[in-house]
């Protein structure tokens, strides 16, 4: 039964040939190639046409908004026009189907601004997905924040998606097992979504949402652990901070609650949903599914059993299915 109202997605992933190019030119293997942890994902993941439209078909997804696979290399400008220029011709190819977040060169951040300004008035892209550090720096350094400038200028948002990190999986993760195990714990089993959490922790304790009152940040999978923890940091940081001479104008609730948006994307449990429904303002909660490393009919059946389980009205769903994502992304779907 397909679920009663449009859908949109917008954590969906593709891996170019461009970017492939790119990692054996500088003799590196790429995150996501056949031989890694993910490899059986690859073909779906390099995959732009008609397995990907008939998946979305079945699962009644309306729109996807497709954005570039994590790396761990810092693309060049020469890479990111070419995964832009083919992202975007897909996209005209089904219109209305398909929209893209921008793939930026964040180690060079005045091409990167460039290149999004680029990207959202030439190309009708709603905004960018960068990866959660560049080789391992963080971006609350001022180095990066022209990017944060230019989404801020042009009004759209900047999605923080986790992405390896060479640099701290050796201390945090290696340990008594095997490598795999270390480097999957470091990943997708737990530091993705710490370090994207303490990332945006350190943007907020830079001063960038002082600096950029409006800017918007999309964060996945529930808000990355942060509505678990928001109240205890929130608590902590407005007593603590000031005495030690961080006085910042935006508190983190503020903050929070008009700078961030979060998304489902491949976190399909109703627990700690609840936590998300009671942590976020409604309208800020989107549905998204991590294709194709998330599947969209899991995706579906966990609306479905918001529903079934009267987690939320029938109009919250309705904005976490795709309301919420037409407003942020200047979007609109039947």
């Amino acid at each position: 039964m397909a679920f009663p109202s449009p859908l949109i997605t917008l954590e969906e992933h593709w891996l170019s040939r461009s970017v492939r190019d790119f990692y054996v030119a500088n003799n590196t293997k790429h995150p996501n190639d056949e031989k890694g942890l993910t490899g059986v994902i690859t073909p779906a993941l390099m995959e732009l046409g008609e397995t990907r439209l008939k998946s979305m078909d079945e699962s009644g997804i309306s729109l996807q908004i497709i954005s570039h696979a994590p790396n761990t290399l810092a693309l060049n400008l020469a890479t990111c026009l070419k995964v832009n220029n083919e992202l975007s011709h897909f996209m005209k190819s089904r219109p209305g189907r398909f929209g893209g977040f921008a793939t930026l060169p964040m180690a060079d951040p005045q091409a990167a601004s460039g290149e999004l300004r680029g990207c959202v008035e030439n190309l009708g892209f709603a905004g960018t997905l960068i990866d959660s550090n560049c080789e391992g720096r963080f971006y609350d350094n001022h180095f990066f924040w022209p990017v944060f400038e230019a989404a801020a200028e042009l009004d759209v948002p900047v999605y923080i998606h986790p992405s390896p990190n060479a640099q701290t999986k050796p201390l945090l993760y290696d340990g008594n097992y095997p490598d795999a195990v270390a480097e999957s714990l470091s990943e997708y089993g737990w530091g993705w979504h710490n370090e994207t959490a303490v990332h945006f922790l350190r943007l907020f304790a830079a001063g960038l949402f002082d600096r950029y009152p409006t800017l918007k940040i999309v964060l996945g999978h529930l808000g990355e652990m942060l509505p678990f923890q928001l109240d205890r940091i929130e608590r902590l940081t407005s007593r603590l901070w000031p005495h030690v001479g961080l006085k910042l104008e935006r508190n983190l609730r503020l903050v929070w609650d008009e700078n961030v948006w979060i998304t489902t994307s491949g976190m399909f449990f109703l627990a700690p949903m609840a936590t998300v429904l009671r942590q976020c303002k409604p309208d800020r909660i989107m549905f998204s599914v991590d294709y194709p490393f998330g599947k969209n009919e899991d995706g579906v059946a966990f609306l479905k059993a918001l529903k079934a389980e009267a987690m939320v009205s029938d109009e919250v769903l309705e904005g976490i299915a795709y309301r919420n994502a037409e407003r942020l992304l200047k979007v609109s779907v039947k």
